[in-house]
């Protein structure tokens, strides 16, 4: 995060971020100036151990919904010191404590009445895209990093987020239901000896975290980047540093190895008199760094490099950037897409073709549908992924298209991102939408509708390369009163993708009031006038 000494105070943001997580509730408060500069006035930190309510009963306690009420109160009044008061200025997320909790609901609307603060609650894949966007500009300043595959961690009470880029590219993110908290409550129901206790939470990491070694190229340099505060904490004391903005310290695997079979040995109350740590911070610490050595040790890495960026960077990133998806961040978007169609043997020509004529739909059609740019990534995403579900079986295609995209990761979409991309994929043949199908139903009516004008127009694109030759790569549209003429300029013969275009546009002409016509616009040819003799 950049740190100016001093810059013109005109314009200046102040803005706050709140992460409500599984083992506290944490503020950062900061300066968001003109050029996009982030500095940090204040950070604050109060232990709310949600964690051990949701992953032992399922759902949050009263008395824990009370105490986090008080933190959020507490942090109010410190708004109110910065005379921060404006919604968009403050911004409330929760992770997996409150995300897996059966009264979620219940948990959000208590906090807004009794503080008017929303909290939002992420999904992983929003945590994910937040981190990304934290880590970046740090990791951009690596050049040994943006050579190798590079693994992104971090260990946090309720989960262990992962990112692994390749070149600086997100080439895979996932989120394990293993975190420091949870491992030590899922296995506080059985009564094991302490010297047997740190074998049993390595078996249960290992058994977590086997799948890392899959991800591993050998022929490839491969470093780690750890971030969380029990990693830090480690760097404190091992090394005697702490971890700067903008720079990664290095830290043995062997040392940390050492340290972590030390902490384990003691008890919670020992390590809060030597290292005037808190109970719950106490309590927590040894899972926490068991789990970021197994990973070191399952990637094969000699050091670990800790960094001090955490999900309020991320957040803070994203208030000083605006909600929109910079051509960056959508084009980490439509690889990872291309991941998944590639393991999925998507013809890539076909989907290519499909994609290109989507969009150039999409962009001459911005006055019929009325959708911001974030849709016209949604319905590229579709385009290339709808016919993933030839991979199961190519008779209901579409269902199976739908299934699978609604059950893979996509980095950086949230799951009600993805389930409208897979909800255009489902309906790029076939049925229409209908209320007896039960995903679609779930969506509010803007979503619905969106849903709809996405899978017309792919329906489109689609009869355009029915002939599966890519032969038409440019179109034009013009609208004459209530038709939509498809102009293809340089074929002659254009009958395979008029066929196709009759069974494809009735789905379009019933959204958008509009007959379809598909036909050829062949360039006059210029004769020059004859030389006078």
């Amino acid at each position: 995060m950049n740190n100016p000494a001093r810059k013109s105070s005109e314009h200046v943001r102040t803005v706050a971020v709140i992460d409500v997580g599984t083992t506290s509730v944490r503020m950062a408060i900061a300066e968001i100036f003109p050029d996009g500069d982030v500095r940090l006035l204040e950070s604050l930190s109060q232990a709310v151990t949600l964690g051990k309510d949701t992953f032992t009963r399922g759902e949050i306690a009263r008395n824990t919904i009370e105490e986090c009420v008080a933190a959020l109160k507490a942090y109010r009044r410190k708004l109110n010191e910065y005379q921060i008061t404006r919604a968009e200025d403050i911004r409330v997320v929760a992770t997996s404590a409150v995300r897996e909790a059966t009264n979620r609901i219940m948990f959000a609307d208590r906090m807004f009445v009794a503080t008017g603060l929303s909290v939002e609650t992420l999904d992983a894949a929003e945590v994910h895209r937040i981190t990304f966007r934290g880590v970046q500009p740090m990791l951009k300043g690596q050049v040994d990093l943006f050579q190798s595959q590079s693994f992104v961690t971090e260990v946090g009470g309720g989960s262990t987020e992962l990112l692994l880029l390749k070149q600086g590219d997100v080439a895979y993110s996932h989120g394990f239901r293993l975190g420091s908290l949870r491992l030590l409550e899922s296995l506080s129901k059985y009564h094991f000896p302490r010297e047997k206790r740190r074998q049993i939470m390595q078996t249960e990491i290992l058994s977590q975290l086997e799948p890392l070694t899959e991800l591993v190229e050998s022929d490839n340099p491969t470093s780690m980047v750890a971030m969380g505060g029990d990693i830090r904490f480690a760097v404190a004391q091992l090394l005697k540093t702490t971890v700067g903005d903008d720079e990664l310290v290095e830290l043995p695997v062997s040392q940390l190895a050492t340290f972590t079979d030390q902490i384990l040995s003691m008890s919670d109350e020992a390590l809060v008199s030597k290292y005037q740590l808190t109970f719950p911070e106490a309590e927590t610490l040894g899972s926490a760094l068991l789990i970021n050595l197994t990973m070191a040790q399952l990637l094969g890495v000699d050091q670990i490099l800790v960094s001090s960026v955490n999900l309020r960077d991320g957040l803070l990133n994203d208030m000083s950037k605006g909600p929109e998806w910079s051509e960056d961040f959508q084009q980490q978007i439509i690889r990872s897409a291309w991941e998944l169609a590639k393991k999925y043997d998507v013809d890539d020509d076909h989907a290519h073709c499909v994609g290109d004529l989507a969009r150039q739909l999409f962009r001459q059609l911005q006055a019929e549908h009325d959708l911001d740019s974030r849709y016209e990534l949604l319905l590229y995403v579709a385009a290339l992924l709808h016919e993933t579900g030839a991979y199961i079986n190519t008779s209901s295609i579409h269902k199976h298209s739908m299934y699978l995209i609604m059950n893979s990761s996509l980095f950086g979409l949230t799951s009600e991102d993805l389930t409208l991309v897979s909800l255009v994929a489902r309906y790029h043949r076939r049925a229409l939408p209908r209320s007896s199908h039960q995903q679609y139903a779930s969506m509010d009516r803007y979503r619905r509708v969106a849903i709809s004008k996405l899978a017309a127009i792919l329906r489109l694109a689609i009869a355009m390369d029915a002939s599966r030759t890519q032969r038409v790569k440019e179109i034009e549209c013009t609208r004459t009163r209530n038709r939509l003429v498809i102009s293809v300029p340089n074929i002659d013969d254009l009958s395979v993708e008029q066929i196709a275009m009759r069974r494809n546009r009735q789905f379009f002409e019933s959204i958008f009031g509009l007959d379809v016509l598909l036909r050829t616009q062949v360039k006059e040819l210029k004769i020059e006038p004859s030389a006078q003799l």
